[in-house]
């Protein structure tokens, strides 16, 4: 959603162009904001860094649109490295301190003319946060924020300072209007999601609590099962296609590592040997700790035209700003306790790309339920204030006090700049209670079981079981057909066929969706006829498409001269192999020169186009006829 807070300044520079800012706190938000820009002229787009400020000892002023982050803002000119934390300021920009020593009072205050503010929930538009001044200096502006956050107490701030939204468009609408991707859900059980210590298990560090039920909360947190990971790593392995790019989402950056080297281990991608995969890059991990190495494979795993890396590891980092197009795959394997944050993970995978018709989210840990919430696809509403009756409130808000201990404010009393003498960690580690780590016991990992349940997406935002798409497609069939030799007639004709699928499509059945029933319904070599037959009558007995095409062949090649025979029967080792595509109306260019290498050749042999055209289209009907179903 958009929000905008419209401001009153000086009469606009007719002799200038606008100056806009784009302001994020995270420097992969301003540069991908900033690469999005690329068509502009070079001299137009500036990206504010703090260490070109340090060289040049001032700010930059010459261009129209620029791009930084709150903490290069944050800091001063002697500064060379920002990370991305902001250095300590009160909030009491008159009193507190002088904008001039910092970056951002470098600038006149009327420098800029509109400013846009990414993920605005974050930071400035808090009344407690370090970088409110910032906004406030650079009040002449037009102030445009932009959130995927709903509205929520946690955020109240943000709504107070901005306003209410001036555009709304929620993730269903978006999906809906084919301007994001729908996704799969599919809801991995296994019989080791909690755990309780056994005498034959081998208790390799740490000190374990005999009697107690471990969840899924406690793992790798407070307890490490490494064959529990490992089950989990093989489900995803076996059920995805592993050259599909992927993030996995991991409790912390510990179990990223862990979840990495993991996958390495025992993916199989193409082109892969026996000991796995032979990239040593083929899975990373990207946190907050691994610096310039992660967004350089960051980088690397955004970019379309690449292959590796193909997974990323993560804990929070790439919750929020991964603008990667191509993401087939998202796997959690940590709680998701907040909406928000769940609605940021599964923002990674709605980008939309050629080919990709649908992602798919492997739910180790529940978080299906959120589906549920009332959160989940519109705002909530909230109480309004008691004292004011509005929300969010409007009352008057005392200034914070200083904290009672240092006397600043922000307080400082955490704030550790020297490595602790014992264990030589910042923050110290001493007193942090050791993971326990735990073996199980022999042959115990290849008893886990585990079980599977995909969801699908509906017309109105929210997945559903297979079953109930199963009962909703079985309610609309009717609708476009009367009976099964309608169907067969309807699917014998690509012009038709094509039709339906298209009819299936709009009420919410697309091809994709159909695919993946005709997995969950063990009709894989099948036609998806078969499957719609099967939908409409549940007694229909389905044929393998090897079946199918022998059948016809019986029947029909006694029609055909030889130079005919040896195309269709070239067609028909595609449809064996590759199902109902195969015999789409312009799938027959590919064909025929995949056939004879030129469309000229393919005439030479077969006949005009219309000739070839008339036997592609007739043929199929030899597969449906009703003696052979």
């Amino acid at each position: 959603s958009l929000r905008l807070r419209s401001v009153s300044g000086t009469e606009a520079e007719v002799s200038r162009r606008p100056r806009i800012l784009f302001l994020a706190d995270r420097n992969i938000l301003a540069d991908q904001a900033y690469n999005s820009f690329s068509s502009f002229p070079d001299d137009a787009l500036v990206r504010i860094k703090p260490n070109e400020i340090r060289n040049r000892g001032r700010v930059p002023t010459n261009g129209s649109i620029f791009f930084t982050i709150f903490q290069t803002f944050m800091s001063d000119a002697i500064h060379a490295n920002v990370q991305e934390t902001p250095a300590p300021l009160a909030a009491e920009i008159s009193t507190a301190y002088e904008p001039a020593k910092f970056n951002f009072g470098q600038y006149p205050s009327d420098f800029f003319d509109f400013i846009i503010i990414d993920e605005c929930h974050r930071g400035g538009a808090n009344d407690e946060s370090n970088w409110r001044g910032i906004m406030e200096y650079f009040s002449p502006a037009v102030q445009l924020g932009l959130t995927a956050t709903p509205k929520r107490d946690v955020n109240v701030d943000t709504y107070r300072y901005f306003g209410e939204p001036v555009y709304i468009y929620s993730l269903k609408e978006g999906i809906n209007d084919g301007f994001l991707t729908p996704f799969k859900v599919k809801r991995i059980k296994t019989t080791l999601d909690d755990y309780r210590y056994d005498t034959d298990d081998t208790v390799v560090e740490g000190e374990i609590e005999a009697s107690k039920l471990y969840e899924e909360k406690d793992f790798n947190i407070s307890i490490e099962i490494v064959e529990r990971e490992a089950k989990r790593v093989n489900i995803f392995l076996d059920e995805c296609n592993q050259q599909e790019k992927a993030i996995i989402f991991c409790a912390n950056q510990n179990h990223a590592a862990l979840i990495r080297d993991l996958v390495n281990k025992y993916a199989r991608p193409p082109l892969s040997g026996a000991e796995g995969s032979k990239d040593p890059f083929y899975c990373v991990r990207v946190t907050a700790n691994d610096g310039e190495d992660g967004e350089r494979f960051l980088r690397e795993f955004q970019d379309n035209e690449k292959l590796i890396p193909t997974i990323l590891t993560t804990s929070q980092k790439l919750s929020t700003g991964v603008d990667a197009r191509n993401i087939r795959n998202i796997v959690i394997l940590r709680h998701v306790n907040s909406m928000i944050e769940f609605k940021q993970i599964i923002g990674r995978g709605t980008r939309l790309f050629d080919g990709k018709d649908f992602f798919t989210i492997y739910d180790f840990v529940d978080v299906y339920q959120h589906f549920s919430d009332p959160e989940w696809d519109g705002e909530v509403e909230l109480e309004l204030c008691k004292t004011c009756g509005q929300n969010p409130c409007i009352c008057e808000k005392k200034p914070p006090k200083p904290c009672p201990v240092c006397g600043q404010r922000p307080c400082i009393c955490n704030i550790i700049v020297d490595p602790c003498l014992v264990c030589g960690k910042i923050p110290c580690i001493c007193n942090k209670r050791k993971i326990i780590k735990v073996k199980l016991g022999n042959g115990k990992e290849r008893q886990i079981q585990h079980m599977i349940s995909t969801s699908f997406w509906s017309p109105d935002g929210k997945p559903i079981s297979a079953e109930e798409f199963l009962s909703n497609l079985f309610g609309e069939l009717p609708k476009l057909f009367k009976d099964e030799g309608e169907l067969r007639e309807i699917w014998s004709k690509p012009s038709t066929r094509k039709k339906l699928l298209e009819q299936l499509e709009a009420a919410g059945f697309p091809k994709s969706d159909l695919r993946i029933l005709q997995k969950i319904v063990d009709m894989e070599k099948s036609d998806l006829y078969d499957v719609l037959e099967y939908v409409f009558n549940g007694d229909y007995v389905a044929m393998t498409r090897e079946a199918r095409a022998k059948a016809a062949e019986a029947t029909l090649f006694a029609l055909l001269n030889d130079n005919q025979k040896e195309f269709i029967s070239f067609v028909l080792s595609k449809y064996i192999e590759s199902g109902i595509d195969e015999l789409e109306q312009d799938k027959l260019p590919t064909l025929l020169t995949n056939k004879y290498q030129s469309l000229e050749d393919a005439k030479e042999i077969l006949g005009d186009a219309a000739s070839i055209s008339k036997l592609f289209v007739e043929f199929q009907e030899y597969l449906y006829k009703q003696e052979i179903a």
